[in-house]
């Protein structure tokens, strides 16, 4: 795909690009925690976006998207939100720099990839990262990775108009090959924990849904965690956010809490604790107890924290049945997108044969996988 990209880049802008690639992400653990100010697990996938880019001495920007096969043009002096809602990602990123007062010139760029759109792989975090590395290379901006990062995100509010966290950008500009990132979504420090890949593979399942309730109750979640903060800050003032808490604080006011919220801060609480037990046993090469705590995740998941739905239940199920699947757990916001497994390498044909048939005849849809490695983060590409 490169390849193609390249040639694309070449028949449309009659020049030799520079090329660059940045990929999508998963979170192996620690989901709903990073709004919480807690950890988180990710780690960049070989599911990329590649970027084709050179300047053209103009002051316009000339993109064309490979996988759409839409071309734009834009006036560089006046950069603004679009009609053409792919753009905006790159437009984004573009008004960051600019506002950093970098001067970003005229260039030609073709872009694609194979991050699958909607799957809860974060293909936008992985265009807002490419376009941000690749300019600071070619134009020599000298910005530091943790900038980027930052102004990728900030893209992403202003322009996508999506109040996402760190985590995605974060994950796609500093992966590193078979190595797990924790992240300290308050204080930001990360520390990186080999992922013994050699036995495992990392397999996603695309439910295919999206259930409608995702961004009122992702809302409604975030009003419920505050609200069990409100609450144990009248007894320990140094519980800022749920990251703060402790289990025995939430079980000692319990008759408080309205049981629901009660619920919520205890999924939490113990989401944030067994990120930390996660990374304990990747120290020690435990996959087994890893994927245990995989499975753990989910259950809070569907019966406290209620972001799950019958379709992502049904292949965490599906994988608890099968020796050769270590762990799973919906991945993401949740009601649909994709579970997260950790299944045996010589297991993989069919793990996902046996998932699939089981989810064709559940629910009449065709399941659809994805094997995933863990590799670097932005880079040029080769």
């Amino acid at each position: 795909m490169l390849n193609e990209i390249t040639q694309k880049f070449k028949e449309l802008y009659n020049q030799d690009p520079t090329v660059f690639r940045s990929p999508g992400r998963v979170n192996l653990i620690g989901e709903h925690t990073d709004y919480n100010n807690g950890f988180v697990l990710p780690a960049a996938i070989n599911k990329e976006i590649f970027f084709a880019l050179a300047p053209n001495d103009t002051d316009t920007f000339r993109v064309h998207s490979f996988n759409l096969g839409e071309s734009a043009e834009f006036n560089l002096a006046n950069v603004q939100p679009s009609d053409i809602s792919w753009a905006n990602y790159l437009l984004g990123v573009i008004a960051q720099l600019q506002k950093a007062n970098y001067e970003v010139k005229g260039f030609d760029l073709v872009f694609g990839g194979n991050v699958p759109i909607g799957a809860g792989l974060s293909s936008s975090a992985a265009v807002e990262c490419g376009i941000a590395f690749g300019l600071n290379e070619v134009f020599g901006f000298g910005i530091d990775k943790f900038t980027l990062v930052k102004m990728a995100q900030k893209a992403e509010h202003e322009y996508a108009g999506v109040m996402c966290g760190i985590m995605d950008q974060f994950a796609s500009m500093f992966g590193k090959n078979n190595h797990a990132i924790k992240l300290d979504c308050r204080s930001l420090e990360y520390e990186f924990y080999n992922l013994d890949m050699q036995d495992y593979r990392i397999v996603l399942c695309d439910t295919q849904v999206k259930h409608s309730l995702a961004s009122s109750e992702y809302n409604t979640r975030r009003k419920e965690c505050e609200a069990g903060v409100a609450i144990l800050q009248q007894y320990y003032p140094e519980v800022q956010s749920l990251r703060d808490a402790k289990l025995d604080m939430l079980a000692q006011h319990q008759q408080e809490f309205n049981p629901v919220v009660y619920k919520r801060c205890t999924y939490i609480v113990s989401e944030n604790n067994r990120v930390e037990a996660a990374c304990a046993d990747l120290e020690k090469g435990d996959m087994k107890s890893f994927g245990d705590r995989m499975y753990a995740s989910h259950a809070g998941l569907q019966h406290d924290y209620e972001v799950s739905c019958p379709e992502l239940d049904f292949l965490v199920n599906q994988a608890r049945q099968s020796a050769d699947v270590l762990g799973a757990r919906m991945m993401g916001g949740g009601f649909g997108g994709c579970t997260i497994n950790l299944v045996k390498v010589g297991a993989l044909t069919d793990s996902v044969q046996q998932m699939e048939k089981a989810y064709q005849q559940q629910f009449n849809v065709q399941l659809k996988t994805y094997i995933a490695e863990i590799v670097d983060g932005s880079s040029s590409a080769k």
